[in-house]
């Protein structure tokens, strides 16, 4: 008998101490501009769920990516390192598998979640390695439905997975990709909302191929947008009511002020579909440009988190460390983090001391220092891709340096107006090129 009252105490204890953390939900993606958003550009598109989640929470004006391409950023967002770091610095599974995986001692954040007692799941594509011990279930997500990228698939022929072993190929639905992922996800928080529980909702919209039920795509015509446009638009409103399904919800069982949403994009826009409004920044997805790693970010958690905006500017590596404070988790790193927790910015408005910021994605020639960039406060140093007809080798186009508060554009190059400030900064870039690739070939 006093057993069983030990029991229920220690139960009713756990029940106690876990209604005081959040559940957390990280929704993102694919390829979506910072312009993709109605609330940032003047309503081109319909997006009334993401603007409500503008207007509940609070929006990063300067929210960068991992990396300007999908799995390098994914990789970021997932362990707080830079990718580099992790062994993830190519997007291409189906021809350099090796340099798409994740180190088997690199460490994810539904890892650190599911060993806290967070009941940990994936809806959606998983970028970040395949075969034995490199899948989702082996870095920590305990239920998945998933698809890999680069597997051929698209919006009405594909498989979702629930094990590691992803081998099964792409075949004919009838239910839309995006529809069938937010189903995936209510399922998922149904099943959990009881006990605290980490989704990643990771979005295939808008990615290639353009695909859309056309009553969607329709309204965008007859609004002028050409075809390629208007089914990238029509791509992410199907996305946008999946997710205000999700917050509905979230209302219905309760969950609304215990649940951290974070919604962003692994990068910029892809430049193989029809170029869209991006809020004139400079350069596209593949490129260390604004463009290609500047991406919508934003955090709702009512009651706890003031709605607004912030020029703060964070980094994908920043995700992990932030999680961890909010939620109380038990962490210790190993390896060390990149990125550093703004949970106090997101809890009481404190400043968020910015450090220095790198990236870097130069195809598959990890070893070559090309197309990297780093940002030192309102500095922006960026190093050109090798040049053009040029198989291998670093660059030898010149840096080209920008003030960002001066020139968010990247238009005005001062590299020849500043070149102590140059050196220095080729310096620190070179020196973390070198570093971050001992670290991918230990």
């Amino acid at each position: 008998m006093k057993f069983r009252r030990l029991i229920i105490a220690l139960s009713l204890v756990l029940a106690h101490a876990f209604a005081e953390v959040p559940n957390v939900i990280v929704i993102l993606a694919d390829d979506m501009g910072a312009g993709d958003v109605a609330a940032f550009n003047g309503g081109r598109n319909r997006t009334p769920n993401i603007d409500k989640l503008v207007s509940e929470g609070l929006w990063f004006e300067r929210a960068y990516s991992g990396a300007p391409v999908c799995a390098p950023s994914r990789a970021a967002l997932l362990t707080g390192r830079y990718p580099h770091r992790t062994g993830v610095v190519s997007l291409a599974l189906d021809k350099e598998l090796e340099l798409t995986r994740l180190k088997r001692d690199e460490m994810t954040v539904a890892d650190v979640f599911a060993a806290n007692g967070w009941r940990t799941g994936l809806v959606g594509k998983w970028h970040t390695g395949l075969g034995e011990g490199f899948g989702p279930v082996a870095r920590g997500f305990q239920e998945v439905a998933c698809f890999h990228g680069s597997d051929g698939g698209g919006y009405h022929s594909y498989i979702l997975h629930t094990d590691d072993r992803m081998a099964e190929k792409p075949r004919p639905q009838d239910r839309y990709l995006t529809d069938e992922l937010n189903q995936r996800a209510i399922a998922f928080v149904r099943r959990h909302a009881q006990e605290p529980f980490f989704l990643h909702l990771a979005h295939y919209a808008p990615h290639r191929p353009l695909q859309a039920p056309e009553e969607i795509i329709e309204p965008y015509l007859q609004a002028g947008f050409d075809r390629e446009t208007a089914t990238v638009y029509a791509m992410i409103e199907v996305m946008d009511r999946g997710i205000g399904e999700l917050m509905r919800e979230l209302d219905t069982l309760g969950l609304r002020e215990r649940t951290l949403i974070l919604f962003a994009s692994d990068n910029g826009p892809d430049p193989l579909v029809a170029p869209r409004f991006n809020h004139d920044l400079r350069g596209t997805k593949y490129e260390v440009h604004e463009g290609g790693i500047r991406v919508p970010f934003i955090a709702r958690w009512p009651g706890v988190i003031k709605p607004g905006k912030t020029s703060a500017m964070i980094h994908f590596t920043d995700v992990l460390p932030t999680l961890v404070e909010l939620c109380g988790l038990k962490h210790t790193p190993k390896p060390p983090l990149d990125g550093r927790s703004f949970a106090g910015l997101l809890k009481t408005g404190a400043d968020f001391a910015t450090p220095v910021r790198f990236w870097q994605w130069n195809r598959q020639e990890p070893n070559h220092t090309h197309n990297a960039a780093m940002r030192d406060g309102p500095w922006k140093l960026v190093k050109p891709f090798v040049t053009k007809n040029k198989i291998a080798g670093d660059s030898d186009l010149p840096h080209a340096l920008y003030h960002l508060d001066n020139d968010p554009a990247e238009a005005a190059d001062l590299a020849t107006q500043q070149p102590e400030r140059l050196k220095t900064m080729r310096e620190a870039l070179d020196t973390w090129s070198r570093e971050v690739e001992r670290d991918r070939t230990r």
